[in-house]
This record gives structure tokens, C-alpha cells and sequence, in this order.
């Protein structure tokens, strides 16, 4: 198919409100539940031309509003009734959640139904989806490869098709199963693909699979928060848990989200934080509604300092007043990572996300980096460590608020009755002390210089984060258990 590019780059600030798109009852609906009112650069180039039925390439950084805006005029264009009409194809599952989920919420008013169909879940339940009358399907290419070469997907005729993070596929090595994808896809149809850069092969694979399509452009310097300030420490995975703690005593957030990967992570982090002296709940999905939202309102209010919790649990929270989030683990992908960041740093507050790397994660973080277009300092976790004066003060901070368990009541009674209380004290501090826990910690993290090596490796030319002048008291305004 051939190709007509017309390049257009943002430069004002956005005057449009999306009442002014002209989007059905159902669409605004939804928009307004959602809370959109005016659009992103992206958002604003390429909703008009998808509305008029234009092939589009929309070259735009993750987490500048891409989902809505390809979503939100496909959605209100397609027929509202049984049988695929939307076909999004994303490059991981996660990204495929995602999607199928903010589609949902946007078509949810018109009564649009939403698959996702990648590997590793049953077929026959994606199929069984499909077939009661879905009209949007959001895949992954391998899956959707085999449905549609073994036939099992009968009448699939979507009447707008989107590539989603193409340069993601060419990366991921699905270039050739994208192609013979749509070797199976009809030929009347409207095409729109989405990437966050243009190399060479994505651009003859738009050649091939839009006709005179429309180049939309959103420079670099529009895509990021600058109210967010990103950093990253880069550490050995056996200190990720000292490196949080020191992290959180260095920071003294006001309010922070840890992010973690796995439910039962979010429990092993909550209780290190909590067993530290520090005021952390853990939230997840396998906690029943009542606990879910007991944390949910101590967070809010500030019963709780430091919420952890995996992306899915967090999914939707709006909470005021977060001054930092932390990525225990790098997050899968780039939209999950500005979704992360994205809970500091709002109604023109500042806020810090800190993201904790090993070497071996550093080509990952790399990879975040040039997809969301922004820019990220390197610091360096306290390296002398916690003075033993500070983790003592800490410690009795905690043993002052800690509750008497009973079994420990019947334990220091047999123990006075061969002994002294005051030995009883002095043996237990010091098996406490012989344990570590109150001694000065070691250097964490890779030096300075380990650091300039990786760096120079992936062709990165940074400053480090500077160092906080002088350490403050341990614990801070944070209130400890």
C-alpha cells in the first residue's frame, strides 16, 4: 500500500476539551466517569483524522495517552453490535491487560465487550469469549497467529486494526508473525499504528500495511512529568531489601507506594517495612474487600505512611499527597512503569520515583528509558551505611510501640525464675546485637565507578544524582510502629 506522510509536531499547549470531538453519548459518558477533559498532544492530532476513517502513524513516548487516543474514536466509530469490529495487537500480555481493560472502561456505556487473548490461558475460554458477541479483541501476536492459521477464529473481519507499540514487536523478534497476521486480515480496513521510535523496518512494515496514512509526531520534550524527578540505584539483587529500607529513611517520604511484582512479594516487603519500625500495610488481590479497602482508607487519611502493592491493586487509586514512589522490582514494561511513577507528582506537586536495578536489569531500564522518552539520574545508596546510633534510636523507637505478645510473657517468666530481670534485658539486647541488627551497615550498591562502566557500556552519558548534604534523624515525619 502506499504512503503519505504528513508530519505534524505539537507546540501549544492543547486549547480542545474532548466535548469538542463530537463523540456519541455513550463515549462522553464514559469520558467524563473517567475524568478526562483535555486531551494530550497525541490524543489531540489523532483522534480527528481516526474519527474520519484515516490509516494514522502515531509516533508518540509510552504513557502519552495512546490507548485513549486510538481507542476512544475506534470505539465510537465501530458498529455496536455482536462480532469482533476492534482488533488491537500489543506485544506482551501485560500491556494486552492493560489495553483490553481501559477499552472496557471507555466502551463500557455502549455496551462494548473486550477479550484479551494471549498464551498460557485456555483457548477454548478465549474462543468461548470471542464468540458470545465480543467486539473488541486485544492480542499478542503469537496467539493470535495460532488462532488464526489453525482456522479457529471463523468471520473475523475487524473493521480497525491497531499495531500497538510496533518498535516493542520488531524488538521482540514478531515482525514476520505481524506480517503474516495480516495476511488474514480483510482488506478493507482501517490500520493504525502506534510506536514510540521509527526504525527502518517499521517503517517499510507502514508502508505495507496503511494506505496514505497520516503521520502524527509528539516531540520528546512534551511526553514527560516534569514535576516527577526519576532516579535509580543500581544494586546487587541480595541488597534490595536493605537498599529499601535505607532508601526510605534516606527520602522521608510523607506518603510513598512501593511497587512490587508478586502478591506474596507485596507481603515478604509490607512485613520487612513493618518489622524496620516503619508504618507500611501491603495491598493485593487476594486480600477480601473489607481489608482491600481498610488500607485503601488508612492510606488516604494517615493511619498509613507507606502503602506496597502490585500494579493490578493499585490500578485506579487516586491518592493525594503521594511524595514518592519506589520500584522494589523494575516493572515489566514502559506503560507499567508510568503508570507506577505516575501516582507522584500530581496537581503540580513534586514528586520522586526511585526504580532499584541490578546489572543485570540495567539493559531493561534502558529500554524504559527510550520508550517513555525521559530522563532518569543515577544515585547512590548511602554507603557508609546507617549509623549504629541512628538503627539503635530506630530500634527503641519500635520497641516502645511494639504490643506484648502473650507467649512472650510466659516465656520471660520462666526466664526470671532462673535469673535476674536486668540480665534477662541485657542477654536478650545483646543476642539482638550479635544478630546484626543494630550494627552500622555495610556499603550497598554498585561504586561510582561500577556504575560509569555500566553506563558507558549502553552508550549513556549521565551525571549522578548528588549526594543530601548532612544525614537527618532517622524516621523523620514518618510515624514508626
Amino acid at each position: 500500500m502506499s504512503q503519505k506522510v504528513v508530519e505534524h509536531e505539537h507546540e501549544q499547549p492543547s486549547t480542545m476539551r474532548f466535548s469538542d470531538f463530537g463523540f456519541k453519548q455513550p463515549i462522553m459518558r464514559a469520558i467524563q466517569r473517567m475524568g478526562f477533559q483535555v486531551p494530550s498532544p497525541i490524543q489531540e492530532k489523532v483522534i480527528p483524522l481516526i474519527l474520519e476513517g484515516k490509516d494514522v502513524v502515531g509516533q508518540a513516548h509510552t504513557g502519552t495517552g495512546k490507548t485513549a487516543a486510538f481507542g476512544l474514536p475506534a470505539l465510537n466509530n465501530i458498529e455496536w453490535r455482536n462480532g469482533v469490529q476492534l482488533l488491537v495487537i500489543t506485544p506482551t500480555r501485560e500491556l494486552a491487560t492493560q489495553v483490553s481493560d481501559e477499552l472496557f472502561s471507555l466502551g463500557r456505556f455502549a455496551g462494548i465487550r473486550t477479550v484479551s487473548v494471549y498464551g498460557g490461558q485456555s483457548y477454548r475460554r478465549q474462543l468461548d469469549l470471542i464468540g458470545r458477541g465480543a467486539q473488541v479483541v486485544v492480542a499478542t501476536p503469537g496467539r493470535l497467529l495460532d488462532m488464526l492459521s489453525s482456522g479457529k477464529l471463523e468471520d473475523f473481519n475487524p473493521a480497525i486494526v491497531v499495531l500497538d507499540e510496533a518498535d516493542e514487536m520488531l524488538d521482540m523478534g514478531f515482525l514476520d508473525d505481524i506480517k503474516e497476521i495480516f495476511s488474514y486480515l480483510p482488506q478493507q480496513r482501517q490500520t493504525l499504528l502506534f510506536s514510540a521510535t521509527m526504525p527502518e523496518p517499521i517503517k517499510d512494515l507502514a508502508r505495507h500495511i496503511l494506505y496514505h496514512p497520516e503521520f502524527v509526531s509528539v516531540t520528546k520534550k512534551e511526553t514527560t512529568n516534569k514535576d516527577i524527578r526519576q532516579l535509580y540505584y543500581v544494586i546487587e539483587e541480595k541488597d534490595r531489601d536493605e537498599a529499601i529500607v535505607r532508601l526510605l529513611d534516606k527520602e522521608e517520604p510523607t506518603k510513598a507506594i512501593v511497587f512490587c511484582r508478586m502478591k506474596r512479594e507485596v507481603d515478604r516487603v509490607a512485613e520487612l517495612l513493618q518489622a524496620r519500625g516503619i508504618n507500611a500495610r501491603g495491598l493485593h488481590g487476594d486480600m477480601e474487600m473489607r481489608e482491600r479497602m481498610e488500607v485503601i482508607k488508612g492510606f488516604r487519611g494517615r493511619d498509613i505512611d507507606i502503602l506496597v502493592a502490585t500494579d493490578v491493586a493499585a490500578r485506579g487509586l487516586n491518592i493525594e499527597n503521594v511524595s514518592h514512589v519506589f520500584n522494589y522490582h523494575i516493572p515489566f514494561d514502559p506503560e507499567s512503569y508510568v503508570h507506577r511513577i505516575g501516582r507522584t507528582g500530581r496537581a503540580g506537586k513534586k514528586g520522586t520515583a526511585i526504580t532499584l536495578v541490578t546489572p543485570l536489569e540495567f539493559k531493561e531500564l534502558e529500554r524504559i528509558r527510550q520508550k517513555v522518552g525521559t530522563k532518569m539520574e543515577y544515585g547512590f545508596v548511602d554507603e557508609a551505611g546507617e549509623s549504629a546510633e541512628g538503627m539503635s534510636e530506630r530500634f527503641l523507637d519500635a520497641l516502645r510501640e511494639q504490643d506484648i505478645d502473650q507467649e512472650a510473657v510466659k516465656i520471660y517468666e520462666r526466664l526470671v525464675g532462673d535469673m535476674a530481670p536486668q540480665k534477662v534485658a541485657y542477654k536478650l539486647i545483646s543476642m539482638i546485637l550479635k544478630k546484626g541488627v543494630l550494627a552500622a551497615g555495610d556499603g550497598i550498591g554498585l561504586s561510582k565507578e561500577e556504575v560509569e562502566r555500566l553506563m558507558a557500556m549502553h552508550d549513556i552519558e549521565e551525571k549522578p544524582k548528588k549526594k543530601s548534604g548532612g544525614r537527618r534523624r532517622s524516621g523523620g515525619n514518618r510515624r514508626r510502629r
